[in-house]
Parts: structure tokens; sequence; C-alpha cells
């Protein structure tokens, strides 16, 4: 039984389910929004938004916390840093938004954008 367990596995190992939410986590950074399923897009939210939080803060420290978390990807640090963390210095939390766009044809699973507000 998964009680009191949020996590979401998405039938993957651990180590292949770090690498997907580094790579959603990347692409939603740079490009500012993704089109993905709602299951990842809810998995990849609170994911995100803590790093925003860590990047609203300018430090050594909290540089080398986020670009562990997002596995030494330099361009994706220094966007938050630069770009996103003043965006929302203001802001406490609720930095970005999921919509449901529809139903892939394939397999009936419902996609979703998620993007900075």
């Amino acid at each position: 039984m998964l009680h009191h367990n949020k996590t979401r596995k998405f039938g993957r190992k651990r180590n292949v389910r770090t690498a997907l939410m580094r790579s959603l986590a990347h692409n939603l950074i740079l490009e500012e929004k993704i089109i993905t399923t709602e299951a990842k897009a809810k998995s990849l939210r609170p994911y995100v938004e803590k790093l925003v939080t860590h990047a609203k803060t300018d430090s050594v420290a909290k540089r080398r916390l986020v670009e562990a978390q997002l596995g030494n990807d330099v361009a994706a640090t220094k966007k938050l840093f630069t770009t996103l963390g003043p965006r929302y210095a203001e802001r406490n939390g609720g930095y970005t938004r999921i919509v449901k766009v529809g139903v892939r044809s394939g397999d009936a699973a419902v996609k979703a954008y998620i993007g900075f507000v």
C-alpha cells in the first residue's frame, strides 16, 4: 500500500525518474512553457517551484544547490538566477500554472500545459 506517499513513479526506476524530472525542469525553465501529460505536470510543479524559491536569493550556496538538483545544468541555472528569480522576488509561491489542453489521440492521456505565471 502507498499510504502517505505522494510521489508518482511513472513506471520507471528511481534514476530514470530523476532524469525525467530534470529534463522536464530544464525544458520548462528555458522555454517557460511546455506541454506534457497532466500527471507529469503535477509532479513537475513542486520540483520547479522549489528551484525558483531558491533562485530568489542569489548566493554561491543556492547556486550550487539548484545546479545539483538540475544535474549541473549551467544554462538553466543561469536563467533561473538572472531572469526567473528576480521576476518572482515579491511573489510568495505559485509561480506556475497548469491548464488542461486535451486528450492525446494515441493513448487518451490527458495533456496539460505548464508554464510560468
